[in-house]
C-alpha cells in the first residue's frame, strides 16, 4: 500500500521545503512543476526519478491519486527540473512493475517496503 494521505500531508508542509534544499545532492531527485485542474496555480512537488528506454519513470511513492498525478494526466504535459535543466514532459501514462526493475536496486528496496509498484512514465516534448 502507498504512503498514506496523512504522511502526503505533512510532506507537502514541512518536509518538501527541506527536500528542495537538498534536491542537488541526490542525482535521482528532481522538482515536478504542474498546474491545478481548478485554480489553474503553479505546484512544484520533489519527486524520484529515473529514465527507462528513453522515457521519464517517476516513483508514485504515494499513489495514483496524488493531486499531482492527476494534474499532470489532466494536462497532458508537465515540466522536470532535473540536474540543472528544465525537461518539458507529454503524453503522461500510467504503470506498474511489481518487480521495480526500472528503478536502481537501492530504490527497489524502499519502493517494494512501500508497496507501490506505480509509475508515471512520460518522453521529452
Amino acid at each position: 500500500m502507498p504512503f498514506s494521505r496523512n504522511l502526503a500531508r505533512l510532506e507537502r508542509r514541512v518536509i518538501n521545503r527541506l527536500a528542495f534544499r537538498m534536491m542537488q545532492l541526490v542525482p535521482a531527485w528532481a522538482v515536478l512543476v504542474h498546474h491545478g485542474r481548478i485554480s489553474g496555480r503553479e505546484y512544484r512537488s520533489p519527486v524520484a526519478v529515473f529514465i527507462h528506454h528513453g522515457r521519464y519513470r517517476i516513483a508514485l511513492s504515494h499513489g495514483r491519486e496524488s493531486d499531482w498525478v492527476r494534474n499532470v494526466l489532466m494536462a497532458g504535459r508537465f515540466e522536470l527540473e532535473w540536474n540543472g535543466r528544465t525537461v518539458t514532459l507529454v503524453e503522461p501514462i500510467l504503470g506498474s512493475d511489481p518487480t521495480f526493475r526500472w528503478a536502481p536496486s537501492s530504490v527497489r528496496l524502499l519502493l517494494r517496503g512501500a508497496g507501490a509498484p506505480d509509475y508515471l512514465e512520460a518522453r521529452p516534448a
